[in-house]
């Protein structure tokens, strides 16, 4: 098991070789506004990217703006999103949270962490997308490649309560690197650290790193 330091310094590798490995790397969720990042982590749980991006082109032909989203019905939403996975639970957060933007926030999306937290369906993970992704704060993003890969790595011990592994990462981590090192973990679990498969160790640009190697 590695020591704190050894830990720290492993990180900063993976970050340069990640880097280099995908530079553009960023969300792979669509929006050009910071409640359409709102609206679509939601429904991203236990639904890819892909089909969220295609799914919210549908409500926002219908429903093009936070007011419109706030002042129809959870049932309406449900009917587009359905496609989604979990339509009920979403579309009641979704149309919720709009609400509450539309009230509170003058269809603004706050952008504090503690305010995030307080709005329907969103949790640790989604507001710090939107912290990194948004407003450009730190952020360290903890979803299931985040987690699987920093395991493998070496990063965490053991470690799967999304909140246990990042608040360790935000030890290892520096502040402005965490956003877009946690979009770049996303992009290599899908395409190589994969979880379905055995991961593909023989092309992994970390692989001489790995703690883990071919586990």
């Amino acid at each position: 098991m590695k020591t704190e330091a050894q830990k720290k310094k492993l990180a900063l590798q993976l970050i340069e070789r990640l880097k280099k490995e995908y530079p553009e790397a960023g969300c792979t969720l669509d929006y050009d506004n910071a409640w359409k990042l709102l609206v679509s982590v939601r429904l991203a749980a236990q639904c890819t990217d892909a089909r969220v991006n295609v799914i919210v082109e549908k409500l926002y032909e219908k429903f093009p703006d936070v007011k419109a989203l706030a002042g129809t019905t959870a049932e309406e939403i449900e009917a587009i999103i359905r496609p989604c996975g979990l339509g009920k639970s979403k579309a009641r957060d979704i149309h919720a949270c709009m609400k509450i933007l539309d009230e509170q926030y003058q269809g603004k999306v706050p952008d504090t962490f503690d305010a995030l937290l307080k709005l329907p369906g969103v949790g640790r993970k989604s507001a710090n997308l939107i912290m990194g992704d948004v407003f450009h704060k730190p952020a360290i993003v903890t979803d299931t490649h985040c987690i699987r890969l920093v395991n493998r790595m070496g990063l965490v011990d053991g470690i799967t309560v999304p909140k246990k592994v990042e608040m360790a990462l935000w030890k290892l981590i520096p502040p402005a690197e965490g956003s877009d090192f946690c979009h770049r973990l996303v992009y290599h679990g899908r395409e190589v650290c994969t979880a379905r498969t055995k991961p593909y160790c023989d092309r992994c640009c970390v692989r001489d790193l790995c703690a883990r190697e071919g586990v």
